[in-house]
């Protein structure tokens, strides 16, 4: 089969490519890849009125992100183009003069106008929407007097009024037709652009396309192509109409369940491994437990055999923490190039630039596993990087786990006097806080080793678990209760930093 695949992605620029489209050039992909095959991309970019700026550049953008590299398409040139289909219409405007001068199709010339009266009517009385076929059967002397009313016609195929279209999906196995269901449909406008059925028939036909892996939205529009195939004289590929995207509730994937454009999760930090993995399993398995897979794992397995056909459901969850796994197997210089631009643009604006790369080296080890995506790093590490903290919005009791329902004493504005009662224990916090500050700043050095020898035991000195000293000193120097380990985090902050943190706890307390 090596020597007779050739798939192409096809994507109308009519916005920015969702997760949707992306899948179907990853399922092409590696179907192509699989087979040692071509993989071309073609822009179907005929719908003048619908076409958005900047669209072309963010498919191609997507697909160099992900790694889904094109053997013939826009930039990379190939022996059948031009590529995209707006520098194509001679070839479509010829194959629809070939078919109305073989009968295969005819000048219609119903105005807009008539044939929005005329759907208005369908509805009204329930019948199914779709041409009369009003100009099918015009004499000559008909054509030639609208022809004379200046009327530019479009082109409409002969759809046969009886039989059935059949063929043969490699999913869905044979699929029929009534061919009573199908309109006499339009294949060329009279602004002389073509329909999406005319151009993908030839352009699929002209590229040498051995298999269209679709949309399943395209299923109901595929016997119109095998029709235009038979009347063109064309050999039709193989067709396998990949399984709808739904959202959590099983309803079709929209924006409120994360269908966002792809680029919008690479610039909010997923890596393009994750979503080449997340992507791969809408709709496809290896068995059913495998969920981690590299790209070339998924080239090596991938078959048309393993695409379900039932619908797949997006989890922003799942991918979140597929993005999460991936995070976590990045080394630490990988890390810290990906997660200093997010950094730069995240952090406020008084934490001094550029940001240090070898700072940066010793907070990610740090930061690394609780990261799901890499626009989180601003927040999970702000600590490291500003000079005071504000500790409004914490509670250094909560720290020593004497629970969420206990008085916020630091929630108290500055120099407002607190009157509320003191939660249990309190007594103890600034008593532990000015011992440990003291024990610190007598401390030879500032590591991790260090700072455990001198703080465990300190806590049994003042009658505190562990655990509530060390929450304690957690909030003190990090403003918040869940941070990373206690004695890494206060190494890399430093001495200085600690101190003067500790210090601001206190006098917040008194």
């Amino acid at each position: 089969m090596s020597d007779l695949v050739r798939v192409r992605f096809a994507p109308s620029p009519t916005g920015m490519p969702h997760v949707g489209n992306i899948r179907t050039a990853l399922f092409n992909w590696l179907f192509a890849r699989h087979h040692g095959g071509s993989f071309i991309v073609r822009i179907e970019d005929t719908d003048v009125t619908r076409r958005v700026e900047g669209a072309v550049e963010a498919i191609l953008d997507s697909l160099r992100w992900l790694g889904l590299d094109w053997d013939e398409g826009p930039e990379v040139g190939g022996d059948y183009g031009p590529y995209l289909q707006s520098q194509r219409l001679e070839i479509y405007r010829a194959a629809a003069e070939r078919l109305v001068k073989q009968g295969d199709a005819y000048l219609c010339y119903c105005p807009l106008e008539r044939l929005e009266e005329m759907r208005r009517e369908q509805v009204k009385k329930k019948q199914p929407p779709g041409y009369d076929r009003r100009c099918r059967a015009l004499t000559e002397k008909e054509r030639a007097e609208l022809e004379a009313q200046g009327i530019t016609p479009v082109v409409r195929f002969k759809t046969p009024l009886e039989g059935q279209i059949r063929f043969q999906d490699l999913i869905r196995g044979e699929v029929v037709f009534e061919a009573a269901t199908i309109d006499d449909f339009v294949l060329l406008k009279s602004d002389g652009y073509p329909t999406y059925h005319l151009a993908n028939v030839v352009d699929d036909h002209l590229m040498k396309i051995s298999h269209v892996l679709r949309a399943d939205e395209w299923l109901s529009s595929t016997p119109r192509h095998i029709l235009l195939y038979k009347a063109l004289g064309y050999e039709p590929p193989e067709f396998a109409h990949l399984p709808m995207i739904l959202g959590s509730d099983r309803s079709k994937l929209s924006k409120r369940h994360g269908a966002t454009s792809v680029i919008e999760y690479r610039d909010k930090g997923y890596l393009p491994e994750a979503v080449v993995n997340f992507l791969a399993l809408l709709g496809w398995s290896l068995d059913d437990k495998t969920e981690i897979m590299g790209r070339d794992e998924l080239v090596r397995n991938f078959s048309i055999e393993r695409i379900s056909k039932t619908g797949a459901i997006f989890s922003q969850e799942k991918l979140g923490w597929m993005n999460g796994v991936y995070m976590r197997r990045l080394s630490t210089e990988e890390l810290v190039e990906q997660v200093v631009p997010f950094l730069d643009s995240g952090l406020p604006q008084t934490v001094k630039r550029p940001i240090s790369r070898d700072y940066v080296r010793l907070i990610v080890p740090l930061t690394q596993e609780r990261m799901r995506i890499l626009s989180e790093v601003s927040e999970l590490a702000d600590f490291f990087f500003v000079d005071e903290l504000d500790y409004r919005s914490v509670d250094l009791y909560l720290g020593m786990g004497l629970g969420a329902d206990e008085q916020r004493l630091l929630e108290v504005k500055p120099g407002e006097r607190y009157t509320g009662p003191l939660p249990y224990g309190a007594e103890k916090a600034p008593i532990a806080l000015r011992t440990a500050l003291e024990k610190l700043q007598a401390l030879p050095s500032f590591d991790a080793p260090s700072l455990e020898s001198v703080l465990r035991p300190l806590a049994a000195e003042l009658g505190l678990k562990t655990g509530e000293l060390f929450g304690l000193l957690r909030v003190a120097v990090t403003g918040r209760t869940a941070a990373p380990p206690l004695f890494q985090t206060m190494a890399v902050l430093g001495r200085e930093r600690c101190l003067r943190r500790i210090g601001a706890a206190l006098a917040r307390l008194k």
